[in-house]
């Protein structure tokens, strides 16, 4: 059961404006990565994005499972290794968020079982500062800590949610005001009526 979190909504705008600023924080540190590494599936689509301010053609990916919604797994653990060799490369490896820093430690010891980068250095879009791991860049800091809901996994976070609700809500209007309420996220009617849709009986 999840608790009363406080969460905040990014939309596909402020995702990109994240992304642009990472991408502009790395150019202006200098460096001039050979290849981006992607942790899956939230760093799918920064890595994306970050490779096309970059110009970066070099693009793999690490599928490493810790997150169900927002109910978190006991044990991060990668789903699907890194096919690509890093040996001898400058490497990128880019999340969305830096939480509880469990899964850059565990992707970082996955990568470096496929050889010895030249350098490697991490980035996310948002570095919250309880996690263990601090990443090289970041394009936001979240002091105080809250769940971020990324517009790629609306549907996933708010089924969590949903799933949770005991009673069940027996319309959109009500899921609407329990996520206002217990969640503190505005969900437009249409994504609202795609959940209810999709995920009740």
């Amino acid at each position: 059961m999840l608790a009363d979190i406080h969460c905040e909504l990014i939309t596909w705008e402020r995702f990109y404006a994240l992304a642009r600023q990472l991408a502009v924080t790395i150019r202006a540190a200098s460096f001039s990565p050979d290849m981006i590494v992607a942790i899956g599936r939230g760093g799918y689509m920064p890595a994306r994005i970050v490779s096309d301010y970059l110009d970066i053609f070099d693009l793999d990916d690490i599928k490493i499972e810790h997150y169900h919604g927002a109910h978190r797994q006991r044990i991060a653990r990668v789903r699907y290794p890194l096919a690509a060799e890093v040996a001898g490369k400058q490497v990128l490896l880019i999340d969305d968020v830096s939480d509880s820093g469990d899964t850059f430690d565990i992707a970082i010891t996955h990568l470096l079982l496929h050889g010895e980068p030249a350098a490697l250095r991490t980035a996310v879009l948002h570095h919250k500062t309880v996690s263990s791991y601090r990443p090289d860049f970041y394009a936001e800091e979240v002091r105080e800590w809250r769940w971020l809901v990324y517009p790629w996994a609306v549907m996933e976070d708010l089924r969590s949610f949903l799933h949770d609700m005991d009673p069940q809500p027996s319309s959109v209007a009500e899921f609407g005001y329990f996520l206002l309420e217990r969640h503190g996220i505005d969900v437009c009617k249409q994504t609202l009526q795609d959940v209810f849709d999709m995920f009740t009986p």
